[in-house]
This record gives C-alpha cells, sequence and structure tokens, in this order.
C-alpha cells in the first residue's frame, strides 16, 4: 500500500484542508480502513479501488473517524488529484468520473485545479426567529449584524448567516461546546483591506467564510476549508442576485489556512474549485 497527503482548497503551501490518500487498500476490512483513519487523526482519509461502474474511472471508500461516508467534497477532489498523481488518465479528456457511495460523480479540471458540481439544495428558506438567535449566539455572532439567515442544506443541516463584511465575519467568537449536529456557517463581502494576503499574486477574495461543526464529543470545531458549506453558500448567493459572474471565496485564516475556494456557474450548475497540492506522495506502508 501507499500513501499520499494532500492539501485540498489551498491558496499556499500548507494552507488549506489536508487529506489522506491510500493507494493499493484493496485487501483492507471496513474495520482496517477506519481504525487506519483514526490512527492518521485527520478529518478524512479516502482509499482509492478500482471501479465496480465501467463508466467511472476509479471508484473512492471516504472514512471519517467515527465512520464512513458516502460522499464529501475535499475528499472527492483531493482524491481525484492523488489518482491523476498516480497515473490515472481519464476516460474523458478534462472530467474525472469518481464512483463513491452516493453514484457517479463528477469531477472537471486538469492539473492542480479541480473543481466539483454543487449537489442541489435539499433545504432551504429563512430560519425561525429562535433558530436565527441560537444560530447567532452559537457562531459567536451580533445578532444586529446578521444581514440574512437561512437554511442552507446540501447534506450537512447548514444554516447560513451572511453578513454585511468580511471583518464582521473574521471577529466572530464561536462557543466552545454545541449540540450534536450543529453546522453554522458565515459568510460577508470583501470591501478590500480586511486581509493583507502573504503573496501578492494571490487572488483578492470577494467573500470571506467560516464554518463550525460539532464534533462527536459535542466541541464545536471551525473547519480549514469547507467544500459543502461553499457550494450551499454559493447557490444561496446566485439565487438572492448577491454574485452572478465567478467569485473567490477565501476561508480558513482564524485557524491558519489560507484557503481559497473558485466558484463559478455555467449551463450546467454551479462548480466549487480548488487546488490541490501534492505533500508527501507515496509513502510505503505495510501491507
Amino acid at each position: 500500500m501507499l500513501l499520499d497527503l494532500v492539501d485540498v482548497f489551498c491558496g499556499g503551501p500548507l494552507g488549506g484542508n489536508p487529506l489522506a490518500v491510500v493507494r493499493g487498500g484493496e485487501a483492507l476490512t471496513t474495520e482496517q480502513m477506519l481504525a487506519l483513519t483514526r490512527w492518521l487523526g485527520f478529518s478524512e482519509t479516502t482509499f482509492l479501488l478500482p471501479p465496480t461502474d465501467p463508466a467511472a474511472d476509479y471508484r473512492v471508500r471516504i472514512f471519517y473517524p467515527a465512520g464512513e461516508l458516502p460522499f464529501a467534497w475535499h475528499p472527492t477532489l483531493g482524491s481525484a488529484f492523488a489518482w491523476m498523481a498516480a497515473g490515472g488518465v481519464s476516460k474523458m479528456p478534462g472530467l474525472i468520473m469518481q464512483e463513491c457511495g452516493v453514484g457517479l460523480v463528477e469531477v472537471r479540471g486538469e492539473g492542480k485545479r479541480l473543481a466539483f458540481r454543487a449537489p442541489p439544495l435539499i433545504r432551504s428558506g429563512p430560519l425561525t426567529d429562535g433558530e436565527r438567535a441560537e444560530a447567532a449566539q452559537r457562531a459567536g455572532v451580533d445578532p444586529e449584524q446578521v444581514l440574512d439567515a437561512v437554511h442552507a442544506v446540501n447534506g450537512p443541516p447548514w444554516k447560513l448567516l451572511r453578513l454585511g463584511s468580511a471583518a464582521e465575519v473574521l471577529a466572530a467568537r464561536p462557543e466552545a461546546r454545541a449540540p450534536l449536529h450543529t453546522d453554522i456557517g458565515l459568510i460577508g463581502p470583501h470591501e478590500g483591506g480586511e486581509v493583507q494576503w502573504p503573496n501578492p499574486q494571490w487572488p483578492n477574495p470577494q467573500w470571506e467564510v467560516r464554518a463550525f461543526f460539532t464534533s462527536p464529543l459535542g466541541i464545536l470545531t471551525e473547519d480549514p476549508v469547507t467544500g459543502s458549506f461553499n457550494a450551499a453558500a454559493a447557490q444561496y448567493l446566485y439565487g438572492a442576485g448577491l454574485a452572478s459572474g465567478d467569485y473567490v471565496a477565501a476561508q480558513g485564516q482564524c485557524v491558519g489556512a489560507l484557503g481559497r475556494v473558485y466558484v463559478s456557474r455555467d449551463e450546467a450548475g454551479v462548480w466549487i474549485g480548488g487546488d490541490v497540492r501534492m505533500v508527501a506522495a507515496g509513502a510505503g506502508m505495510p501491507a
């Protein structure tokens, strides 16, 4: 077996969301895959396997410390990148077809920047007054700063709070603990000058994003970069007329990350893209 470590949605070296990708683990049992995931300690670890669907380029199983996921966003981009880096060639140029627990998932792009198509929202609409107040309290946001509060559910039950500026997003101070299945995302526009990025060649973001979720122990955790929330936020922004063309979102600087998410829309839907970098390739593992 071989182990790759990749950085997904990165805006600079070691700036994104880390992922471990295991190649050659066909003989591993589900229990062994879960045990390795827990030992590695990343939010997710994926296992690249031969496809069972003739339309797929590869199959992936996605694990997090508490079990297996049918689909996840940053593991999808990281797995596609690791598969290509190991010599994988897609059946259709510029389009990778991943087989996973939800079926076939399209990933497009070439080189280090890849994108997935945002899944449809399964719940939208405004939060109740009580839900809005609770979400603001949990996220450590002044309720007077909340311009809109909506459900943005595409799997995780995201509650989206739109604030007036990136500075207000960055100033939020979330609570330490929250009930299980608490998923709160903040988004606010950049007005210029709020963030001094280390590398002037990186594109300036139009939106600042933060996302919080509860760990299995009830700790409210901030995610470095979140594919699912960025997908839901993009659909909200386009639907509300707050975004029209392509835009760049920044995420993660409050936890030491420099995430960049590249959002676009075409006739096929909304696409959530990011750069992926190899940190360590092909580390040997005992069978």
